[in-house]
């Protein structure tokens, strides 16, 4: 694995950091939030749809409420990284958690991370923790995904349907580089025959590290039984329903999320 950066800003003790990285071979955008050491950095792992610029303030209210620096990249194919060719398969989580986030992480000096995942970036961490025991220090995991469910693929189909209308598709050009392949890459990928028997419990029963799981009750691309069988598999977990909130608890209950994100790290070594 090879990487190397174009960085713009590259004096770690500011938290206004931002630039590309070349990891896995493709150029992904980054930016960090909060300055000082990133041995133990929070990083943040985004959702099927999700880019740097989507995580809004939150990398900021983490890192202010934490004191740790939080760095957000986008995976390749998603906000001004590297554009993806050719259909996602079915392994694509598993990919970025074995190929694309290790160089990553070495290229800035992260050795003890917090990974902070939501939906499909959720998944990416708990598999990463699963593959990379010692480096892990914890895991928050937003809404995850450990299986297929009916009502995940029926939100999918339900917004697939409806991407031609064009609302969404400008939506989401604010945010990606070329929206429609971001969007059509994410929806096909979960759409397809073979991804149905896609699933990750045996992964997340070889995690050894704390896991934070938080879901919300009225999340509309997943059920409470994700973030159940979490706690049913590992042995550290402490899993929060949140109630009225839909797949973003970020951004739907951010003081609650951040207030549990800050209490957990604490308790990290």
């Amino acid at each position: 694995m090879h990487y190397s950066s174009d960085a713009v800003g590259v004096d770690s003790d500011r938290d206004d950091e931002a630039g590309f990285v070349v990891a896995d071979g493709r150029r992904l955008e980054y930016r960090w939030a909060g300055g000082g050491a990133r041995a133990a950095a929070i990083v943040l792992l985004h959702e099927g749809l999700g880019s740097v610029s989507l995580w809004r303030n939150f990398p900021a209210r983490l890192a202010e409420a934490t004191g740790l620096p939080v760095l957000a990249y986008s995976r390749a194919g998603y906000g001004r990284s590297e554009p993806l060719s050719g259909a996602r398969h079915v392994r694509f989580m598993h990919d970025e958690a074995e190929r694309a986030l290790p160089p990553l992480l070495a290229h800035f000096g992260i050795r003890r991370p917090l990974l902070v995942g939501h939906s499909d970036g959720a998944s990416i961490a708990l598999l990463h923790a699963a593959r990379h025991p010692t480096i892990a220090r914890g895991v928050v995991a937003l809404a995850p995904h450990l299986f297929v469910e009916p009502v995940t693929l029926a939100a999918i189909s339900a917004i697939a349907a409806r991407f031609d209308d064009g609302e969404l598709a400008r939506r989401l050009a604010r945010h990606h580089a070329d929206a429609v392949a971001t969007f059509r890459g994410w929806s096909d990928a979960w759409l397809s025959p073979d991804f149905q028997a896609w699933n990750i419990e045996a992964d997340v029963a070889a995690i050894g590290c704390p896991i934070l799981a938080m879901q919300g009750t009225e999340d509309e691309y997943g059920t409470m039984r994700q973030i159940e069988r979490v706690e049913e598999l590992a042995p550290d977990v402490r899993s929060i329903a949140l109630p009225g909130c839909g797949h973003s608890p970020h951004m739907e209950a951010a003081d609650r999320v951040i207030d549990e994100i800050r209490g957990f790290q604490a308790t990290l070594h």
